[in-house]
């Protein structure tokens, strides 16, 4: 099976159109390209254009198809989102902006990315613009920080175990793909016949290597940033890591004081988002029976109260621990 054919559908389609409304006109940012179905979405729409970015350079085959049916609306960045601050957008007026932090069928079967613990080789698991790959970090980290990888980014209960096996399994040989699997589910005490052994650490590992955790944040604190007064930021987040950072960004400036001491308090707003459900949407039953993989998923969004570029927020501070790990990667 080609993969290019393979139909994509991207997430909670339909609820993500509700909400930033592109019927209205305006400029919007898909800082998750992939296979471009938001984008394509939103393009249908007459007075619309959207910057749409992606660390993979893969999507750029796609968006060259986007891009010879709508040359005047659409504009692709091969950039990770946290670089959305490099586009040095001023005049554009943004109504919105969307994030979907989960991985498309065509990239979880990439052979050349190894995402999926049925890959045959060397481990990857790079999305693009990466320093290191998962099989640095499996055969180079100590038993201790491949530990905290596994329980804080995967939820692995079982995560010392593996660790110690690993270490000691490398001094033999270097660890690929399948002989991670067979090292995890040699390791396993309880089997979960519902998920794969190898799922949690797969996760992890996949988080580790991308560093989506300071990615995330720094890619949700410049889309508040670009974002103008009654634009929509909207994402949909696939596990509770990703959600949690998520929630907690939106509830913080929607709550508390998102004040620059800096400002004039006359030029600033109280909070600097307005929530509009404490409730993340989730996909109805209809999608997930066509779309399995969407059963996970959870959409949040706010709207922009004014047009203020300047905030304070903790959320570096809130999730500290968690970049701590991601920075183990910093001497492969």
């Amino acid at each position: 099976m080609v993969l290019d054919t393979i139909k994509h559908y991207p997430v909670l389609l339909n609820e993500i159109i509700s909400i930033i409304t592109p019927q209205h006109g305006g400029t919007f940012i898909d800082c998750t390209f992939g296979q471009g179905g938001y984008t394509k979405e939103i393009l249908s729409y007459k007075n619309t254009n959207v910057i749409a970015l992606d660390r993979d350079i893969k999507s750029k085959k796609k968006a060259d198809q986007i891009l010879n049916k709508f040359q005047d609306r659409f504009i692709f960045k091969n950039k990770k989102f946290s670089q959305l601050n490099d586009l040095k957008l001023k005049n554009e007026d943004i109504k919105g902006i969307i994030f979907d932090l989960g991985f498309s069928y065509t990239q979880i079967k990439d052979p050349e990315k190894g995402l999926s613990f049925n890959s045959i080789g060397d481990l990857n698991m790079k999305m693009g613009i990466n320093d290191f790959s998962a099989k640095d970090a499996i055969n180079k980290l100590e038993p201790l920080e491949l530990e905290k990888i596994f329980k804080y980014f995967g939820e692995e209960k079982e995560a010392k175990r593996i660790a110690i096996r690993i270490a000691k399994e490398r001094k033999i040989k270097k660890i690929d793909t399948q002989s991670l699997v067979e090292i995890i589910e040699k390791t396993k005490k309880k089997k979960n016949f519902k998920t794969h052994s190898a799922t949690k650490v797969f996760q992890a590992l996949r988080i580790f290597v991308n560093k989506e955790i300071t990615e995330l944040i720094g890619g949700l604190i410049a889309a508040a940033k670009v974002l103008k007064k009654d634009g929509v930021l909207a994402v949909v987040t696939f596990h509770s890591l990703e959600d949690r950072i998520v929630k907690y960004f939106f509830k913080s400036l929607s709550e508390n004081k998102s004040v620059s001491r800096y400002i004039p308090k006359l030029d600033q707003p109280d909070t600097l988002l307005k929530l509009m459900k404490k409730k993340p949407i989730i996909p109805s039953a209809k999608e997930i029976k066509e779309n399995i993989p969407s059963r996970t998923a959870k959409l949040r969004y706010a709207i922009k109260k004014k047009n203020f570029f300047e905030f304070e927020t903790e959320i570096y501070d809130n999730f500290e621990n968690l970049i701590k790990i991601e920075n183990f990667g910093n001497k492969l």
